[in-house]
Formats: structure tokens, C-alpha cells, sequence
């Protein structure tokens, strides 16, 4: 078990409870009503969908993919209804449309209403199905194009900007800055760790996890790490994150599984859209580029956030390499 603790983000609400003690707690005043959560637009509930399925308990993953596959069925149901069509219980019903962000089922109701409206009219396709093995190659294109779209819409749409904006003041500021990765996360945890070294800042990405792991030790308070891994689970990820975090770094972790144990080493996690995988695709190319979308959100924001020097580092380099391209003509 790790010796530190995991910071957490508070809202002011909760901050102003927890200082009184809770509701009508010693410490104050009783603090007002939080406000209500603002619940997803029609357009962002596939893509919560998506995002939250592989969390949730088997039943409320019946009723989350029921609403998703055909809302406009669904928006017709009432909550007893679309508990006897998945076969679940009208609590499972309530509580999968407040994990997906709605206040109730009324609420959800009407997002897939809404969402029918959009499909119907062509605003929101849907996704497409697997590559077959006899699919012509203009097909394969088409295909991949608008699955990787899906993904690269699915994590901006779920991507938590205040963890964002806390990863990007933890580079910025950092000594040091570690990324594990293994595999096609690895080639992600390259792409950050030069973009980074171009503007100056001291990054170093580890493909061989003894190397991983030898660094992570050397880090303290001041140092940041940053671990991909799609699946959260990845050993040779985790122990080097585990390892920084136990030493005093601020620790970051981009994954598809919000559940996953990465995220027990994590300051602020950055979580991706889960990606779909098949017999012809094990490794699916999609979760990689919606790695990429975050990594690049870092990197502008820190780039932001040191452009003083971020400019200067980035037109020498470019003043160093200019002769290794060759003139055109």
C-alpha cells in the first residue's frame, strides 16, 4: 500500500461541507443546496455511454447498451418498461441514468429523445461495425476514418478539463518529468517526451521497464511521471508510477479505465475513450490515437503556460535541425 495520499479535486460545495463538519456539522454553518449537475447534451450520451460501460455492474452495462443502440425505442419506454426490456430492475434503470450523468430517468428520457432526433436527421451516425476479413480497402479507410473519429469526439467529450489544467501546471512546473508506456503506449510516451524536450523541459520516455523503474526511484517532490496505459492494468506501467508516486512526484495517468489500478498511484488521471477491439485489430489503433489527443492537449497547455521559454527552445531546435532538410527543388 502506498504512503502517500491521493490528492483529490473538491468543489467548492464540498469544500465548504467538509469544513463545517458536513450538513449542520460543529464546524459552521449549514453551507446552501449544491447545485444540480449540469446533465450531458443528447450529443455527448453514446460517447458517456462508451466511456462508462466497462465500469459498471453487468446489469446497468444491459441498460446502458440498450439506450444506446436504440434510443429512440428506448425514449418511448417508461422506467418499468425499459427495466422488463433489459431484463433488470427499475432501481438499475434510475441508478445507470445517474451514473451517466442525469438527475433521473425523466432526464435520461428525454437526452435519448433528443439523441434520436439528431441520428434520424444525420447529425450523429452511428458507429460502424468491425472490419471483415473480405472488406474491400476503400471500406477499411471508411471505416477506420469514422471509428477514430467516434474515439478522437468520445475523449474530448468525456476528458476532465480541472485534471487537465492540474497535469499541465505539474509539467510545467516540474524538475523532472518521467513517461512510461509499453507497446503502441510507448510510441505515445515518445511522441510527449520529445515534444516536451523541444521546448526545453527535461523529459525522458523509458520503452524497457528496468529503465522505468531505475528512474522512477530517482524522482521526488518537484519531479512528474506520466504512465499510459489503455487498459490501466499494464505491470510494467504501474510498478514505475507506484514508484514515483511513493517518492514524492506528481504523478499522471492516462488510461481508458478510469477503474483501473493505474489510477490508484494517479494525482490526476486523464482518461480516453475505450477503444474497440477485433480479430484483425488486437492492439486497437484507436485507443492509440485518442492517447495521442490527450497527449497533445498536455503538451499545448504547457507550451501555454511556459511560452517564455517554451518559444525560444522551439526555434532553436528547429535552428539546429533546418540543415538535415533538404531544399526543395
Amino acid at each position: 500500500m502506498s504512503s502517500r495520499v491521493k490528492e483529490t479535486f473538491t468543489t467548492p460545495a464540498s469544500a465548504a461541507s467538509a469544513a463545517s463538519g458536513g450538513p449542520g456539522g460543529p464546524g459552521g454553518p449549514v453551507p446552501g443546496p449544491r447545485p444540480a449537475p449540469v446533465p450531458p447534451a443528447p450529443a455527448a450520451l453514446a460517447a458517456k455511454v462508451r466511456m462508462l460501460g466497462p465500469t459498471m455492474t453487468r446489469s446497468m452495462q444491459r441498460v446502458a447498451e440498450a439506450v444506446a443502440g436504440d434510443p429512440a425505442g428506448c425514449a418511448a419506454l417508461t422506467v418499468t418498461g425499459l427495466a422488463e426490456r433489459t431484463g433488470t430492475s427499475e432501481a438499475t434503470v434510475v441508478r445507470t441514468a445517474r451514473s451517466l450523468g442525469y438527475p433521473g430517468y425523466r432526464d435520461l428520457r428525454l437526452a435519448l429523445a433528443g439523441l434520436a432526433a439528431q441520428q434520424e436527421s444525420g447529425a450523429a451516425p452511428a458507429v460502424t461495425a468491425d472490419i471483415a476479413v473480405d472488406d474491400p480497402l476503400p471500406d477499411v479507410v471508411a471505416k477506420l476514418a469514422r471509428e477514430e473519429q467516434q474515439c478522437l469526439a468520445d475523449t474530448a467529450a468525456g476528458l476532465d478539463v480541472t485534471q487537465l489544467g492540474a497535469a499541465v501546471t505539474a509539467l510545467a512546473g516540474a524538475r523532472r518529468i518521467d513517461v512510461y508506456g509499453i507497446g503502441a503506449s510507448n510510441l505515445v510516451a515518445q511522441d510527449l517526451a520529445q515534444k516536451l524536450l523541444r521546448i526545453g523541459l527535461p523529459a525522458h520516455a523509458h520503452a524497457d521497464p528496468h529503465l522505468a523503474m531505475t528512474g522512477a526511484v530517482q524522482l521526488r517532490a518537484g519531479d512528474a511521471a506520466v504512465a499510459i496505459s489503455h487498459s490501466g492494468r499494464t505491470v510494467d506501467v504501474i510498478e514505475p508510477l507506484r514508484t514515483a508516486f511513493d517518492r514524492g512526484a506528481t504523478t499522471v495517468a492516462v488510461t481508458g479505465r478510469p477503474d483501473g489500478e493505474i489510477t490508484q498511484y494517479a494525482d490526476h488521471v486523464l482518461t480516453t475513450s475505450p477503444a474497440r477491439e477485433s480479430e484483425l485489430r488486437p492492439a486497437a489503433m484507436s485507443s492509440r490515437t485518442s492517447q495521442l489527443l490527450v497527449v497533445d492537449c498536455l503538451f499545448i497547455g504547457v507550451a501555454q503556460r511556459t511560452h517564455d521559454t517554451a518559444a525560444p527552445a522551439l526555434a532553436a531546435s528547429y535552428e539546429a535541425l533546418a540543415h538535415r532538410h533538404r531544399p526543395r527543388g
